[in-house]
């Protein structure tokens, strides 16, 4: 496997840990998610698994 997709792979996991527990904690706010301060965890989240899907695609010799 790619190191680049494996590192941002690992990255996304762990960004995922961050939000169960953060959902978990009972302190979700739908409204912090969307346009508050989870919004630029979500922006990151959406650049790497972009990245993660371009690493992919041409791995598999695979055009969009």
């Amino acid at each position: 496997m790619n190191e680049r997709k494996q590192t941002l792979i690992q990255e996304m996991l762990e960004m995922q840990k961050k939000f169960m527990a953060y959902e978990k904690s009972g302190q979700f706010n739908a409204e912090d998610y969307y346009v508050g301060e989870w919004k630029e965890y979500r922006d990151h989240y959406t650049e790497i698994a972009a990245e993660v899907r371009e690493i992919a695609s041409k791995e598999a010799n695979f055009w969009k």
